[in-house]
């Protein structure tokens, strides 16, 4: 048994419920959603919709409302609403819905075939139903209230005009309206083609085409601007990197040759002159600032003249005896000091005016002898580097230039370079342990001072060089070097030779490990005298000059 969801009548079978349904209440459910007419089933209100109020549905979209006509909750009535819905739509929307007036052809068309399917069919149930029933007499009434609602006169959807058959409408619009019909009925079921880029509707696929091609030259010509913007961006960054790197370019050529105008000025390549001229320059100095008369100037210029013709320093700036004076002065004080060693006994030479920076005398003599060594191969590297030449140049003399000065001279000397620093804050903890070492080698000793044989180290860093004349070792085992240095006056040395000699007169001496914070060391140490075969031998090494490095 089935019961009815509207009004709770209860029949027995689906088809006696149809029947029940269309005959009870769907002429008294549906509304106009515009006019509020009722009283009709659903496909004539369909078709009341597109004929009378054609223009509303298509401009505010309400042809949607038509599915939301309420029928009841029956599952047949939804089925149907759907159905019906769906059908007119096609209609609608079948490829000529831009051209209203043909969606009504169609609909006037279309709609009274579905019409008489519909009720076709739900006449058939009808009748199934009053047979079952033995009602044959009220099919008759029931029939011509559907019949009557159903044909009712189709209205022209232009003009409001009223036929009697769907036949003498369809020719009323094509002869009266023909006008408004902008494609024929038989081509509503032409192919639309829509453009892939913005969407528009095309009749033709040959204009699509047209379109499309539109489409992609602009494209191409936003493209090409684009790359021309891009093109310029380019240009502009690249002519910037290039003027950067011509700036660095110019910068660096321009610091190459302040870097080597400075170096010539360092190791005296600059043709300003040697000895001779720069002693001369330096006492016109001192008399234009009134600090040596005119007649010292002339005594002194004559001293040197002499000096530099006979090859042998004048003495004046000489302090001798200094290693026995500090061999009194450990013996007698330096209670911090645990033990002392020196080297062997030493002047020292203050710099003078003519070889200001230098601690070896008569300097035009040892740069003659130097380029002896080089005439006889010694280090070609670094004669090539000085141009063969020293007399006459302020031209640095530093560790390499000393020790084949000495080679030449059969001394047998090594030549250690200490090349970067091996202990916190640039100190060299292993130059102090290099040189402990060197005067230690002679044996364990007693005694506090240890006076040695060896000679003095030659100690060369970056603009100086200086001699180390021994190494103290304090009671907490810190190292201590002492030092002599050329640019000392001779009268703060002449302080030492006294009898009661002050701790404070030391300072100048004492170098601890954290005075010395050069970059690079270099150091010259004399170890005894060379054969001839040896001399050879080194002279033959050093045409690839290598020192030593540490570490």
């Amino acid at each position: 048994m089935l019961s009815c969801d509207i009004c709770g009548e209860t029949v027995t079978s689906e088809p006696d419920m149809k029947a029940h349904l269309l005959i009870v209440h769907m002429e008294n459910e549906i509304i106009c959603p515009f006019c509020k007419l009722s009283g009709v089933n659903y496909d004539e209100m369909c078709f009341h919709i597109e004929t009378t109020h054609f223009e509303q549905n298509t401009l505010e979209g309400n042809f949607e409302r038509i599915n939301t006509v309420q029928y009841g909750t029956s599952d047949n009535k939804k089925d149907n609403t759907l159905q019906c819905g769906t059908e007119v739509n096609s209609s609608i929307h079948s490829g000529c819905a831009s051209h209203p007036k043909n969606s009504a052809q169609s609909l006037i068309k279309d709609s009274t075939l579905k019409h008489e399917a519909f009720y076709s069919e739900n006449l058939t149930e009808s009748r199934k139903f009053l047979t079952s029933r033995e009602k044959q007499s009220d099919l008759t009434e029931i029939k011509g209230s559907i019949y009557e609602t159903t044909y009712s006169p189709p209205e022209c959807p232009f003009c409001g005009k009223i036929e009697e058959h769907r036949e003498d409408m369809e020719t009323h619009v094509k002869t009266k309206h023909a006008n408004l019909l902008d494609i024929p009925l038989e081509d509503c079921d032409q192919p639309l083609y829509d453009c892939p880029i913005c969407g528009l509707i095309c009749t033709n696929y040959h204009i699509l085409q047209e379109h499309v091609d539109l489409h992609l030259e602009e494209n191409s010509f936003q493209q090409a601007g684009m790359d021309r913007v891009q093109c310029s961006g380019d240009l502009q960054l690249a002519q910037q990197l290039q003027q950067e790197e011509d700036r660095k370019r110019s910068e660096e050529s321009r610091r190459e040759i302040e870097e080597f105008q400075k170096l010539q000025r360092q190791y005296g390549l600059d043709n300003s002159g040697g000895y001779k001229q720069q002693q001369l320059r330096n006492m016109e100095i001192e008399v234009n600032r009134g600090r040596m008369p005119p007649s010292e100037f002339h005594r002194r210029k004559a001293d040197m003249m002499e000096s530099l013709a006979i090859g042998i320093d004048d003495g004046k700036t000489k302090t001798s005896g200094i290693i026995e004076a500090l061999h009194r002065y450990y013996q007698n004080a330096a209670t911090d000091v645990r033990r002392v060693w020196l080297s062997s006994v030493v002047d020292h030479f203050h710099s003078s005016l003519g070889d200001k920076g230098m601690s070896i005398p008569c300097i035009p003599k040892i740069q003659s002898m130097i380029e002896d060594a080089w005439k006889e191969g010694f280090d070609p590297q670094g004669a090539s580097q000085l141009n063969n030449r020293l007399q006459g140049t302020k031209a640095w003399i530093g560790a390499c230039e000393i020790y084949i000065l000495l080679t030449s001279l059969r001394v047998k000397c090594h030549i250690v370079d200490f090349h970067k620093s091996t202990g916190p804050l640039g100190t060299h903890p292993c130059l102090f342990e290099w040189i402990l070492n060197y005067y230690s080698s002679e044996g364990e000793v007693s005694s506090k001072v240890v006076c040695t044989s060896k000679p003095p180290i030659y100690l060369q860093h970056q603009g100086h060089s200086r001699t180390v004349i021994g190494i103290e070792e304090k009671r907490n085992r810190t190292l201590c070097l002492l030092i002599l240095d050329p640019g000392c006056p001779s009268r703060e040395m002449q302080k030492l030779l006294k009898q009661d000699v002050e701790a404070s007169s030391l300072k100048q001496l004492r170098k601890s490990m954290g005075n010395l914070k050069h970059k690079q060391y270099q150091i010259v140490a004399v170890e005894g005298a060379l054969s001839p075969v040896e001399k050879v031998a080194r002279r033959q090494a050093s045409q690839v000059f290598t020192a030593e490095k540490i570490p």
